[in-house]
């Protein structure tokens, strides 16, 4: 399931972010990469342990974690801190699939990803995130502020920047539903939800459907 998350992030904050990790410094991507993919990534990520990131990652998470459609996509057990990548010209991140197990000392699951775009499209050339699917490879370019949501298990890449410098933050998720087919059936049944709670909440259907979501949450969901 690829699910776009519009305006997690609105212009002025897209500009603060921008502004504060211009303030931190930034090491070769390799460094967070495991044997396979620091073969393929060509990249700039910000340093970790920096005071100047709790700002950034304060607004970016804060403003993330309030997003509705993120909430009931993700239905999220845990979520990392995010990594900050800078991709200038000619950087790229070749075909790759995320470690099953992050987090070091405090393992998680990463069962999700999610791409926050922090660079207009317009301001670099090349550099979409590809993601294979069952309908084949997805290419992906969304305006500052919007972020995408997608399985970790998705073999995916960052295509060459061309020209333009491509900022993003990335972070994982694992998900209280294991199963992304059962993650993905949920979300549509929310959303069905949500448009019957809007038309028609007083109705039998609207009552009968947050009844099935709820249970179906309550069976699927491992705490």
């Amino acid at each position: 399931m690829l699910v776009r998350l519009q305006g997690v992030l609105n212009s002025e904050q897209v500009q603060v972010a921008a502004d504060l990790l211009s303030r931190c410094t930034f090491a070769d991507g390799v460094e967070s990469a495991g044997a396979r993919a620091g073969r393929v990534k060509r990249n700039l990520e910000a340093a970790g342990g920096q005071s100047s990131l709790t700002p950034v990652n304060n607004l970016v998470m804060g403003a993330l974690l309030r997003h509705p459609d993120y909430r009931a996509a993700a239905l999220a057990r845990s979520v990392a801190a995010p990594f900050y990548s800078r991709y200038r010209s000619g950087m790229h991140y070749g075909s790759h699939i995320d470690d099953p197990i992050m987090g070091g000392s405090a393992p998680y699951r990463s069962d999700i990803a999610i791409t926050i775009f922090l660079s207009d499209p317009a301001a670099y050339g090349g550099g979409e995130l590809a993601i294979e699917s069952r309908f084949g490879p997805q290419a992906i370019k969304l305006p500052a502020g919007d972020a995408a949501l997608y399985p970790a298990s998705n073999v995916h890449e960052v295509r060459p920047v061309t020209s333009g410098e491509r900022l993003v933050a990335v972070t994982w998720v694992q998900s209280l539903v294991r199963d992304a087919h059962k993650r993905e059936l949920l979300f549509e049944l929310h959303q069905a939800r949500e448009q019957m709670l809007r038309e028609a909440p007083e109705s039998e259907a609207a009552q009968r459907l947050e009844v099935v979501y709820a249970n179906l949450v309550r069976l699927w969901a491992e705490i």
